[in-house]
């Protein structure tokens, strides 16, 4: 009997082994959360918390996004912190319009691409001084202050330091990354010292386990100087001169001067219409749109009659993504350097040129861009806030490969990011590595709304699977009929292995691997292997996702990520 009941349970779809809940799809791990003013959903607890205490206090959404942002730095910095970059899409109740920031920092000036050639380097290093850019973090939270917070950004910062001196308890996704980044970036100098504890072994260091105390009062430090001196504190001031002198000894080449000329810049946020619903993505040198162009290449398919989880939901999702994918590679750059055709590409006519190469029967080998240049893995936090004025902020930061480049200056309690991966060390490629130049980026925020209204803010966290999460997400609202917490709980699909912005001289020429997370039938496993596909089980790709949507009733509805340590609350 023992033998038989092991079989029978062997042969039940994975959905049925989940959690009895007595309402919602068998995948959802909990309700959508509703709350009447103020709602945030963040990748940690205690950040979803400062984030509703700021505006019980009468601070704006963005003064609440600066201070959970500002936490996360410190609870979550296995995905950002003030050595990153941000991106940020914010509703303005007042001018019934969405503005977009792009927080993304340059490239060292005195770094050229005949330093890397002279180094025998075809890639640029995933860690280490060589992949640094300049962190755009604190001037867009400077930026967007200026524009649409209420309340000091001392105020917005205090909560962060007060956990940095005295301490918060580490989570257990936060604490797995933790422990997996010790051995790479270890060797790097001030990432031991301000990122390790004390090993079980003599002279062993490790990363804070579960539920243990983490302090960094270097850090605290870091944003008490921010919040008393302002964004140049961080830019001009002593910070930058640590910065520099760090740099300088060890092998690098960001400077004064390259921190001294940053700046970010406000953008107009770029759409398309899916059936009725406006979805808005920054443009380059972002990879927002391409979520976009894989929404249009699916709109022409009645996905709804497919079904959710169906071999033609899954395949035609993989080949739109394909196409897509295959002009992200060729023609995103920074637009300082590069005119990327967005208008052309997120446009229904080259949809549907392009669709014509989509078949039904068999999955693609390779793709080709449709628009060829004038020239040719990352963690991440996302969250979003709004308030009761009907102000929404969806935001997104990183370090890039999780913590970041490993270079950790002394006594200032962050390691900066290691975007500069990003670039092709190819000349004629519009991405192609320079002095002062803004890489290819990967974090992306978006937006929705519906007949000129505000609807929906979300994003969904994780390198290339960011674009194919966000139109996997309306697509589950949108064809599929999902709540907001089942949009982001149901299965999965990751496609990899397509032509890559950075460092990849051939394009795809095999199909590449789909990645499908648990919850898909073997029927449909199947088929997609009869169609052509190379289907994989990939442990934990699949990014995080956070949500706000508009309640049509009054206030708000929040989604949290169950794939990782977060909360959607509000008041």
């Amino acid at each position: 009997m023992r033998t038989l009941l092991l079989g029978l349970l062997l042969t039940l779809p994975i959905t049925a082994m989940c959690a009895d809940r007595i309402t919602g799809k068998p995948f959802a791990t909990r309700s959508e959360v509703y709350a009447p003013h103020a709602m945030a959903a963040t990748s940690h607890p205690l950040a979803t918390q400062i984030a509703l205490d700021v505006m019980k206090s009468g601070g704006s959404a963005v003064d609440a996004a600066i201070a959970a942002n500002a936490a996360l730095g410190l609870m979550e910095p296995t995905g950002n912190g003030v050595g990153g970059d941000l991106f940020a899409i914010v509703w303005d109740p007042k001018t019934k319009k969405l503005y977009g920031y792009n927080g993304s920092g340059r490239s060292p000036k005195s770094l050229t691409l005949a330093e890397f050639q002279k180094r025998g380097l075809t890639d640029i290093p995933s860690y280490g001084p060589l992949p640094v850019t300049v962190p755009g973090a604190v001037d867009a939270w400077f930026a967007l202050h200026d524009r649409f917070g209420r309340k000091p950004i001392a105020t917005d910062l205090a909560p962060a330091i007060r956990y940095a001196r005295e301490g918060h308890p580490v989570h257990e996704v936060i604490a797995y990354y933790w422990r997996r980044s010790v051995p790479n970036l270890s060797k790097w100098p001030g990432y031991t010292e301000q990122f390790t504890l004390a090993g079980d072994t003599l002279g062993t260091r490790r990363g804070p386990r579960t539920g243990e105390m983490w302090k960094n009062p270097n850090l605290a430090s870091t944003l008490e100087k921010i919040a008393n001196g302002g964004r140049d504190a961080f830019y001009k001031g002593d910070i930058a001169r640590t910065i520099d002198a760090y740099f300088k000894a060890n092998g690098g080449f960001l400077s004064y001067d390259d921190l001294a000329a940053h700046h970010g810049e406000w953008v107009e946020p770029v759409s398309t219409n899916y059936r009725g619903y406006d979805v808005w993505e920054l443009p380059p040198n972002g990879q927002g749109i391409a979520a976009l162009q894989i929404l249009n290449l699916l709109e022409p398919y009645d996905l709804k009659q497919y079904g959710f989880g169906s071999p033609e939901h899954v395949h035609l999702f993989t080949e739109a993504k394909k196409l897509a994918f295959a002009d992200r590679a060729a023609s995103y750059a920074d637009p300082d350097f590069y005119r990327t055709p967005v208008a052309k590409l997120v446009s229904k006519e080259y949809a549907r040129e392009r669709g014509k190469l989509i078949s039904m029967d068999r999955a693609a080998k390779a793709a080709e861009p449709g628009v060829i240049p004038q020239l040719n893995e990352g963690d991440t936090i996302y969250m979003t806030v709004a308030d009761a004025d009907g102000m929404m902020v969806s935001l997104i930061q990183s370090n890039y490969r999780g913590m970041g480049s490993g270079m950790a200056p002394p006594g200032l309690g962050f390691i900066f990011q290691d975007r500069g991966e990003q670039f092709v060390l190819k000349e004629g490629h519009p991405n192609s590595f320079a002095p002062g130049k803004r890489p290819f980026h990967t974090i992306i925020p978006a937006f929705v709304t519906r007949d000129g209204k505000p609807w929906l803010s979300f994003g969904v966290m994780g390198g290339a699977m960011q674009p194919q999460g966000h139109a996997q997400i309306v697509m589950n609202l949108v064809d599929f009929g999902m709540n907001l917490q089942e949009a982001g709980d149901a299965p999965r699909i990751q496609h990899d292995g397509s032509t890559e912005p950075q460092g990849q001289v051939t394009g795809m020429n095999d199909g590449g691997e789909l990645d499908l997370e648990s919850g898909f039938s073997y029927e449909t496993v199947r088929a997609l292997m009869r169609k052509g596909h190379s289907v994989r089980f990939a442990d934990g790709p699949y990014g995080g996702y956070q949500a706000i949507m508009v309640n049509p009733n009054g206030g708000y509805v929040g989604a949290s990520e169950s794939r990782k340590d977060g909360q959607a609350a509000g008041y």
